[in-house]
């Protein structure tokens, strides 16, 4: 009787058919990180070792023995940053171009090295404020290609279902670094000088990272079954699906996540590097200043994994809404509320998730909307966008540090163009369906 009444009732007969499905998902989602962990492994240590994090997460600790040894502000230091940054604006939609036409293996694993003898050059300052500056003109040209522009292009295209979750698992390296590397550079700097400090972290990329994207990080099969299928050695692959670049500069979602993502890179990039010395207008020693300031690191590896998650599974200009505003009010806090040692942990803590979130967000937001066909390129140009606003964030609180000595204005300041940000984030609409034609 039982079997005959399931047999009789369709509702009894979808609940297998639906099991079947999640199953399959779930098997399905399993071997996209059964085949691909290789490539996450390789990006991980290759962005968290690579033009993003390594100067900017060290630059806090080494800016006052800079200071100290030349005798330049912070204002001027910071604005080594500011350089880059320029560099990186005309540099990365090249490199970008070239991952699309030539592979990313080619251009990551030469970017790498030579990333690491450009950074190497910084031991070797002899005062010249115009040396240093060129010199992070020199590393961030030489080094673009080792920014998430190419490493995340060959994430996304080895998985689908959980792109957001691989994209956070990536992207990790930056919070493992930051986590890492401020200890370790203040313990080094006791120990061995600032010069062999530099040299001792420029070796990092080419002992580690290097040899594991050599041996881990390779084309997805379904780039490489494009191009056998057409033929192409040095032409750019047709068959992915997206908009051309043509296409996106028409399109104002591409317009819409530029102009956003710059105040919030203004407001999440400028405090990090600056943290050491704000946190000691706070009055705060150096001994608490060393237990609270990995809480960066520490924060962006949550922001990541959890961003990541929430991604895959929600609306993703609605998650970064959420998740942005309350580093908002953490950048209220520190730049209006008596601090008590909770409260600078809570806040700095807030800001590093933050920090954590928005790489996460570019990479899965330009492949959601714009597609994989000009994918490098198309992060160059927005990477341009956050990059611009990283770079000019820290030189600017140096500044003002340096003309009021607190950083009270530019962290009411940060709060509100952040909140700026997030908001212009909820314009992008629903997801592209890159199966369909898009019409215009």
């Amino acid at each position: 009787m039982t079997g005959n009444r399931e047999l009789n009732n369709p509702e009894a007969q979808v609940e297998p058919t639906r099991l079947k499905k999640i199953m399959a998902s779930s098997v399905s989602s399993f071997s996209e990180f059964k085949e691909g962990w290789k490539i996450v492994l390789a990006s991980t240590l290759g962005i968290g070792l690579g033009l993003s994090p390594v100067p900017f997460y060290t630059l806090g600790m080494l800016a006052p023995e800079l200071s100290k040894e030349f005798g330049w502000g912070f204002g001027e230091i910071m604005t080594g940053l500011t350089i880059s940054t320029l560099v990186v604006l005309f540099f990365s939609p090249i490199v970008g171009n070239l991952a699309d036409r030539f592979g990313v293996r080619k251009v990551i694993l030469c970017s790498v090295v030579m990333f690491s003898f450009s950074f190497a050059l910084f031991a070797f300052g002899n005062g010249s404020l115009m040396m240093f500056y060129i010199t992070w003109g020199i590393m961030a040209a030489l080094g673009a290609g080792t920014l998430p522009i190419t490493w995340t292009r060959g994430v996304n295209l080895w998985f689908e279902r959980k792109k957001g979750l691989a994209l956070g698992l990536s992207l990790i390296g930056t919070g493992l670094f930051g986590a890492m590397i401020k200890p370790v550079a203040a313990w080094m700097i006791v120990e061995f000088g600032w010069r062999m400090t530099y040299l001792a972290i420029a070796a990092m990329p080419l002992i580690v990272a290097f040899p594991i994207a050599f041996f881990c990080f390779y084309e997805s099969p379904k780039t490489k079954s494009i191009a056998k299928k057409q033929q192409l050695d040095h032409e750019p692959v047709k068959d992915f699906p997206g908009l051309t670049m043509a296409e996106v500069f028409r399109d104002s979602k591409f317009w819409i996540l530029c102009i956003a993502i710059l105040p919030i890179s203004f407001a999440v990039g400028g405090p990090i590097p600056n943290m050491e010395n704000l946190l000691a207008t706070k009055g705060f020693d150096t001994f608490e200043i060393a237990s609270i300031v990995p809480l960066i690191g520490i924060s962006v590896l949550f922001g990541r994994l959890i961003g990541g998650w929430l991604i895959d599974h929600f609306w993703a200009p609605g998650v970064a809404f959420i998740l942005l505003s309350l580093p908002a009010a953490a950048c209220w806090v520190l730049g209006t509320v008596e601090l008590n040692m909770v409260i600078a942990m809570i806040s700095v803590f807030m800001i590093g998730f933050a920090a954590g979130v928005e790489y996460d967000l570019l990479a899965f937001l330009i492949a959601r909307y714009f597609g994989m066909k000009s994918y490098s390129t198309i992060y160059g140009f927005v990477y341009g966008a956050f990059a611009l606003g990283a770079g000019i964030g820290p030189m600017t609180f140096g500044i003002i540090f340096d003309k009021t000595k607190s950083y009270d204005s530019i962290m009411i300041f940060s709060m509100t163009v952040m909140l700026i940000g997030a908001t212009l984030l909820l314009l992008l609409g629903k997801y592209r369906d890159f199966s369909q034609p898009q019409g215009k």
